[in-house]
């Protein structure tokens, strides 16, 4: 796909382009280094152009019912799967994501949310009777969202569909470092009779458009994931206005393995929640904990399967690792290894060194640390790379503390015999725990913990956070 391919003009606005006054940004391919594409570089004026156009837009689109609501995100689902190749290959041109994760979990996911979130409307109770009081869940108003770069249709999707479901409006920040994919959700969200002025993108900075849209008066809601730092300034900017602010922010998810696992699976799993998406992921299990008794054995599993995931061309069908997001990142990662080195973990695999051949690139090596202590930075600080760190414990009373000792609370796994390990899941401080790989389900709700941030998303309770609640006694 060439370059020309990935052209955004203007802010997308009112249900048109609207052309920026303020310069572009550039798009940097991270595999290569090239600039792929430009985007405006939104202003505060522009915010308070799409807040004005989705305030205008919320009276006509909070009256229509449910179920019509629920026909446009179906729709709009089918529109995402008819784009798919499109949309793959510009979030693999922007962020670097493997063509084949690409085309699955960064586009077929969205889709599957679309439909469960639609799902909702007929079964859920917008209206119930308590005693002499009508209870009414109404629309929030308009909404600001604002989304990282490592699932940049996945997480605005996650916000867009129960905010539309539930009758709100919208003004979306994309991340400057991954913005292709707003201009093409706009227009399918447009082919698919969202109505103009419902769903508007302002592309630019945090620092600019962030902020403008954290302290607008107008904005009623602020919907965020990204970083814990981020959400803690968008927190306190948004206090200002007392409007209503969900977080889902870092993770440093912890695999604990019970000594009554099926060793061989709850490694490979285990790997696998820590390098996909070249751990650029805030559900990630980047710390494995293994009875100190098997750690050597689970060493041995770990290394060998690392040995599977191809680094490389994330156009390449056969690699598992594209390059980090950005260069600056990889500069993060590389540093986080390189401390753990100096701190005293075993290094069993991997390396700060560029992968062999990869002389261009914000490539990083998968790298696995043994020997771990859990209070090192390497252990305790979310690295957003494809680091992996095996700790012993002594028993299970230790795992779970162990488990529980970050600042984090997002996500973690527990493999072992099935009853023993829920009892085991039950005791984790983190808003999601998959016993034995359990399947992802679109309608569980996910959220976090402690520093991983408040409210939920997916499910009855996703739709929740979107919704203002009134009693009407009689």
């Amino acid at each position: 796909m060439t370059p020309s391919t990935y052209i955004v003009t203007g802010q997308w606005i009112g249900g048109e382009t609207v052309t920026g006054s303020a310069g572009t940004l550039p798009v940097v391919n991270p595999a290569t280094g090239d600039v792929v594409a430009e985007t405006p570089a939104g202003t505060a004026a522009d915010v308070d152009r799409a807040v004005a156009a989705a305030r205008a837009a919320f009276p006509a689109w909070s009256a229509t019912t449910p179920q019509h609501r629920a026909d446009v995100l179906r729709r709009l689902g089918a529109g995402l799967a008819a784009r798919t190749e499109q949309i793959a290959q510009a979030i693999t041109a922007e962020m670097g994501s493997p063509i084949g994760m690409s085309r699955t979990a960064q586009v077929a996911f969205p889709a599957a949310v679309l439909e469960s979130i639609a799902g909702l409307a007929d079964d859920f109770a917008w209206t119930e009777e308590v005693g002499n009081s009508l209870i009414v869940r109404e629309p929030i108003g308009v909404v600001g969202a604002i989304t990282p770069w490592n699932f940049p249709l996945q997480q605005i999707v996650s916000k867009l569909a129960p905010a539309l479901l539930a009758g709100n409006t919208m003004v979306f920040k994309p991340s400057e470092n991954a913005p292709l994919t707003a201009r093409l959700l706009a227009e399918a969200a447009a082919e698919a009779g969202v109505p103009a002025g419902v769903f508007n993108v302002v592309y630019g900075t945090g620092a600019t458009v962030g902020e403008a849209i954290s302290a607008h008066p107008d904005i009623d809601m602020i919907s965020f994931t990204g970083s814990t730092r981020a959400g803690q300034r968008i927190a306190a900017v948004a206090a200002a206005t007392v409007k209503r602010v969900a977080l889902e922010l870092g993770g440093k998810g912890a695999n604990i393995i019970l000594d009554d696992a099926d060793l061989p699976t709850a490694v490979d799993r285990g790997l696998m929640m820590a390098f996909s998406n070249g751990g650029q992921v805030c559900g990630a299990w980047p710390r494995m904990l293994v009875p100190a008794s098997r750690q050597d054995e689970v060493v041995a599993l770990a290394v060998a399967a690392a040995k599977q995931y191809t680094v490389g061309d994330p156009n390449d069908e056969a690699t598992r690792i594209g390059p980090m997001a950005s260069e600056a990142h990889r500069q993060k990662v590389v540093g986080y290894i390189e401390r753990a080195i100096a701190d005293g973990a075993r290094l069993v695999f991997g390396g700060p060194e560029r992968p062999e051949g990869l002389t261009v690139g914000a490539y990083v090596q998968p790298t696995i640390f043994a020997d771990v202590d859990p209070t090192s930075a390497v252990a305790q600080e979310e690295i957003f790379g494809p680091v992996l760190t095996i700790i012993g414990y002594a028993d299970e009373d230790e795992a779970v503390a162990i488990a529980n000792g970050t600042l984090y609370g997002l996500t973690s796994g527990v493999f072992g015999e099935p009853e023993h390990a829920l009892e085991v899941a039950r005791r984790l401080r983190v808003g999601q725990v998959d016993v034995n790989a359990g399947h992802w389900n679109p309608l569980a709700p996910f959220g976090g913990y402690k520093h991983s941030g408040n409210g939920r998303e997916f499910g009855r309770m996703g739709l929740e956070e979107f919704l203002e609640t009134k009693s009407i006694q009689r």
